[in-house]
Protein backbone atom coordinates (compact mmCIF):
# COMPACT_ATOMS: atom_id res chain seq x y z
CA UNK A 1 0.00 0.00 0.00
CA UNK A 2 0.94 3.42 -1.29
CA UNK A 3 0.41 6.47 0.93
CA UNK A 4 -0.08 9.78 -0.50
CA UNK A 5 -1.25 13.08 0.23
CA UNK A 6 -2.92 15.50 -2.11
CA UNK A 7 -2.39 19.02 -1.00
CA UNK A 8 -4.38 21.82 -3.14
CA UNK A 9 -6.64 24.74 -1.83
CA UNK A 10 -9.10 24.04 -4.88
CA UNK A 11 -11.74 21.48 -3.47
CA UNK A 12 -12.53 20.78 -7.01
CA UNK A 13 -8.59 19.33 -7.98
CA UNK A 14 -8.52 17.75 -4.71
CA UNK A 15 -11.45 16.08 -5.61
CA UNK A 16 -10.41 15.69 -9.37
CA UNK A 17 -6.65 14.34 -8.58
CA UNK A 18 -8.46 11.88 -6.02
CA UNK A 19 -10.58 9.92 -8.66
CA UNK A 20 -7.59 9.94 -10.92
CA UNK A 21 -5.57 7.56 -8.26
CA UNK A 22 -8.92 5.81 -7.50
CA UNK A 23 -8.83 4.79 -11.09
CA UNK A 24 -5.57 3.85 -11.14
CA UNK A 25 -5.92 2.07 -8.14
CA UNK A 26 -8.44 -0.38 -9.64
CA UNK A 27 -6.97 -0.32 -13.08
CA UNK A 28 -3.46 -1.51 -12.11
CA UNK A 29 -4.36 -3.36 -9.05
CA UNK A 30 -2.08 -0.68 -6.74
CA UNK A 31 -3.28 -0.22 -3.54
CA UNK A 32 -3.81 3.81 -2.52
CA UNK A 33 -4.15 5.40 1.09
CA UNK A 34 -5.13 8.95 -0.19
CA UNK A 35 -5.55 11.96 2.25
CA UNK A 36 -6.17 15.43 1.37
CA UNK A 37 -5.37 18.05 2.90
CA UNK A 38 -7.08 21.99 1.69
CA UNK A 39 -3.61 23.72 2.77
CA UNK A 40 -0.27 23.69 3.09
CA UNK A 41 -0.03 24.62 6.60
CA UNK A 42 -1.76 21.35 7.61
CA UNK A 43 -0.05 19.48 5.80
CA UNK A 44 3.32 20.53 7.48
CA UNK A 45 1.08 20.35 10.70
CA UNK A 46 0.89 16.80 9.85
CA UNK A 47 4.76 16.32 9.61
CA UNK A 48 4.98 18.25 12.42
CA UNK A 49 2.85 15.82 14.83
CA UNK A 50 4.78 13.49 13.81
CA UNK A 51 2.45 11.49 11.87
CA UNK A 52 2.74 8.67 9.44
CA UNK A 53 4.90 10.45 6.37
CA UNK A 54 3.37 9.58 3.31
CA UNK A 55 5.31 7.96 -0.10
CA UNK A 56 3.97 10.64 -2.69
CA UNK A 57 3.16 14.33 -2.19
CA UNK A 58 1.02 15.65 -4.81
CA UNK A 59 1.23 19.61 -4.30
CA UNK A 60 -0.54 22.44 -6.26
CA UNK A 61 2.57 25.52 -5.94
CA UNK A 62 -0.16 28.37 -5.55
CA UNK A 63 -1.87 27.95 -3.02
CA UNK A 64 -3.43 30.74 -0.12
CA UNK A 65 -1.36 30.86 2.80
CA UNK A 66 2.29 29.12 2.49
CA UNK A 67 2.53 27.72 -1.22
CA UNK A 68 3.71 24.71 -2.19
CA UNK A 69 7.51 25.08 -2.63
CA UNK A 70 7.34 26.40 0.65
CA UNK A 71 5.45 23.27 2.08
CA UNK A 72 7.96 20.73 0.93
CA UNK A 73 11.36 23.01 2.21
CA UNK A 74 9.58 22.40 5.49
CA UNK A 75 9.19 18.33 5.16
CA UNK A 76 12.59 18.17 3.66
CA UNK A 77 13.91 20.83 6.82
CA UNK A 78 12.05 17.84 9.17
CA UNK A 79 14.32 15.12 7.39
CA UNK A 80 11.56 14.06 5.34
CA UNK A 81 13.66 13.66 2.51
CA UNK A 82 12.79 10.03 0.98
CA UNK A 83 9.11 11.79 0.09
CA UNK A 84 8.41 11.99 -4.16
CA UNK A 85 7.17 15.23 -4.69
CA UNK A 86 4.84 15.51 -7.60
CA UNK A 87 3.76 19.62 -8.15
CA UNK A 88 0.43 19.95 -10.43
CA UNK A 89 0.54 23.69 -10.93
CA UNK A 90 -0.47 26.25 -13.63
CA UNK A 91 2.70 28.41 -13.00
CA UNK A 92 5.38 27.36 -14.95
CA UNK A 93 7.73 30.32 -13.85
CA UNK A 94 8.27 28.14 -10.58
CA UNK A 95 10.23 24.98 -12.27
CA UNK A 96 13.42 26.16 -11.37
CA UNK A 97 12.72 26.92 -8.10
CA UNK A 98 11.17 23.65 -7.12
CA UNK A 99 14.21 22.06 -7.84
CA UNK A 100 15.56 23.36 -4.64
CA UNK A 101 13.41 20.67 -2.95
CA UNK A 102 13.98 17.79 -4.94
CA UNK A 103 11.27 17.12 -6.74
CA UNK A 104 9.84 13.97 -9.04
CA UNK A 105 8.04 15.57 -11.48
CA UNK A 106 6.57 19.34 -12.21
CA UNK A 107 3.46 19.24 -14.26
CA UNK A 108 1.61 22.16 -16.19
CA UNK A 109 -2.18 22.14 -14.91
CA UNK A 110 -4.48 20.61 -16.86
CA UNK A 111 -3.14 17.25 -16.54
CA UNK A 112 -4.78 14.42 -18.67
CA UNK A 113 -5.04 11.45 -16.28
CA UNK A 114 -2.80 9.14 -18.28
CA UNK A 115 0.17 11.42 -17.00
CA UNK A 116 -0.16 11.61 -14.01
CA UNK A 117 -1.05 7.86 -13.70
CA UNK A 118 2.35 6.99 -15.62
CA UNK A 119 3.73 9.18 -13.16
CA UNK A 120 2.61 7.79 -10.10
CA UNK A 121 2.88 3.85 -11.18
CA UNK A 122 6.93 4.52 -11.75
CA UNK A 123 6.85 6.10 -8.29
CA UNK A 124 5.72 3.13 -6.65
CA UNK A 125 8.06 0.73 -8.81
CA UNK A 126 10.57 2.82 -7.64
CA UNK A 127 9.09 2.52 -4.08
CA UNK A 128 9.01 -1.22 -4.54
CA UNK A 129 12.34 -1.55 -5.42
CA UNK A 130 13.48 0.54 -2.34
CA UNK A 131 11.59 -2.18 -0.07
CA UNK A 132 14.12 -4.26 -0.85
CA UNK A 133 16.50 -1.91 1.24
CA UNK A 134 14.14 -1.81 4.42
CA UNK A 135 13.28 -3.57 7.54
CA UNK A 136 9.66 -3.34 8.97
CA UNK A 137 9.77 -4.73 12.41
CA UNK A 138 7.10 -5.03 15.69
CA UNK A 139 8.16 -2.64 18.31
CA UNK A 140 5.65 -2.69 21.24
CA UNK A 141 2.23 -2.32 19.68
CA UNK A 142 4.26 0.25 16.32
CA UNK A 143 5.58 -0.91 13.67
CA UNK A 144 9.47 0.56 13.15
CA UNK A 145 10.82 0.99 9.52
CA UNK A 146 14.73 0.28 9.73
CA UNK A 147 16.96 1.18 6.41
CA UNK A 148 19.24 -1.66 6.06
CA UNK A 149 22.14 0.96 5.46
CA UNK A 150 21.68 2.32 9.31
CA UNK A 151 21.42 -1.41 11.09
CA UNK A 152 24.47 -1.82 12.86
CA UNK A 153 23.24 -5.27 14.26
CA UNK A 154 20.95 -7.28 15.40
CA UNK A 155 21.53 -8.92 19.09
CA UNK A 156 19.45 -11.53 20.80
CA UNK A 157 18.79 -9.91 24.05
CA UNK A 158 18.11 -11.84 27.69
CA UNK A 159 14.92 -10.97 29.50
CA UNK A 160 12.75 -12.66 31.90
CA UNK A 161 10.15 -11.40 30.55
CA UNK A 162 10.28 -11.25 26.71
CA UNK A 163 10.24 -14.54 25.02
CA UNK A 164 13.00 -13.99 21.86
CA UNK A 165 13.83 -10.46 22.50
CA UNK A 166 15.77 -8.83 19.84
CA UNK A 167 17.56 -5.47 19.84
CA UNK A 168 17.92 -3.55 16.53
CA UNK A 169 21.05 -1.23 16.95
CA UNK A 170 21.13 1.45 14.30
CA UNK A 171 23.33 4.87 13.61
CA UNK A 172 20.33 6.45 15.82
CA UNK A 173 18.68 4.45 18.23
CA UNK A 174 18.10 0.81 19.88
CA UNK A 175 14.78 -0.99 18.53
CA UNK A 176 13.50 -3.46 20.74
CA UNK A 177 11.65 -6.03 18.72
CA UNK A 178 10.43 -10.07 19.30
CA UNK A 179 11.51 -13.05 17.13
CA UNK A 180 14.08 -15.46 15.72
CA UNK A 181 17.41 -14.78 14.59
CA UNK A 182 17.96 -17.21 12.81
CA UNK A 183 14.74 -16.20 10.42
CA UNK A 184 16.91 -12.79 10.14
CA UNK A 185 19.72 -14.21 9.32
CA UNK A 186 17.95 -16.50 6.75
CA UNK A 187 16.14 -13.44 5.09
CA UNK A 188 18.76 -11.46 5.24
CA UNK A 189 21.78 -13.42 4.05
CA UNK A 190 21.97 -12.24 0.03
CA UNK A 191 22.78 -8.96 1.41
CA UNK A 192 25.53 -6.85 3.26
CA UNK A 193 24.68 -8.78 6.80
CA UNK A 194 25.99 -11.97 8.28
CA UNK A 195 25.69 -13.91 11.66
CA UNK A 196 28.61 -14.23 13.64
CA UNK A 197 27.57 -15.71 16.36
CA UNK A 198 24.40 -17.62 17.58
CA UNK A 199 22.77 -14.34 19.06
CA UNK A 200 24.25 -11.80 16.09
CA UNK A 201 23.94 -10.58 13.04
CA UNK A 202 26.41 -7.68 11.70
CA UNK A 203 26.28 -5.04 8.74
CA UNK A 204 29.47 -5.24 7.05
CA UNK A 205 28.91 -1.78 6.12
CA UNK A 206 29.56 -0.82 9.17
CA UNK A 207 32.93 -2.66 10.02
CA UNK A 208 35.22 -1.01 11.47
CA UNK A 209 38.10 -3.40 12.38
CA UNK A 210 39.00 -7.43 13.36
CA UNK A 211 40.76 -7.47 16.82
CA UNK A 212 40.91 -11.60 17.19
CA UNK A 213 37.47 -13.23 18.15
CA UNK A 214 35.77 -9.23 18.18
CA UNK A 215 34.44 -7.16 15.50
CA UNK A 216 34.49 -3.34 16.17
CA UNK A 217 31.54 -1.64 14.56
CA UNK A 218 31.20 1.83 13.18
CA UNK A 219 29.43 3.43 16.63
CA UNK A 220 32.21 1.45 18.83
CA UNK A 221 30.53 -1.52 19.62
CA UNK A 222 32.69 -4.60 20.12
CA UNK A 223 30.65 -7.58 19.16
CA UNK A 224 32.17 -11.38 19.25
CA UNK A 225 32.16 -13.72 16.99
CA UNK A 226 31.78 -17.31 17.37
CA UNK A 227 34.50 -19.58 17.66
CA UNK A 228 33.21 -21.66 14.91
CA UNK A 229 32.64 -19.03 12.83
CA UNK A 230 36.12 -16.73 13.19
CA UNK A 231 37.38 -17.80 9.10
CA UNK A 232 34.02 -18.03 7.41
CA UNK A 233 33.58 -14.34 9.21
CA UNK A 234 37.07 -12.97 8.07
CA UNK A 235 36.62 -14.51 4.59
CA UNK A 236 33.27 -13.34 4.17
CA UNK A 237 34.24 -9.45 4.87
CA UNK A 238 37.61 -10.13 2.70
CA UNK A 239 34.90 -10.64 -0.49
CA UNK A 240 32.30 -8.42 0.84
CA UNK A 241 35.13 -5.86 0.43
CA UNK A 242 36.75 -7.09 -3.07
CA UNK A 243 33.35 -6.92 -4.17
CA UNK A 244 32.27 -3.40 -2.59
CA UNK A 245 35.79 -1.83 -3.97
CA UNK A 246 35.05 -2.70 -7.70
CA UNK A 247 31.70 -1.72 -7.89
Amino acid sequence: MFRVAVCDDDEQQRDQLRQILLALSFKANIEFEIELFPSGEQLVSHYEQEKSPFHILILDVEMSGINGISVARRIRELQHLDEQIIFVTSYPEYMVESFDVFIFQYLIKPVAPSVLEEKVIRLCRYFQAQEKKFLIVQSGYEEVVLKHDEIIAIESAKSLTVKNKLKFITVSQVVESKGLISKYAESLKDSQFLQIHRSIIINMNHVNKFAGSVVQMSNGLEMPIGRSKIKEVKDFYTKFKVMKDNL
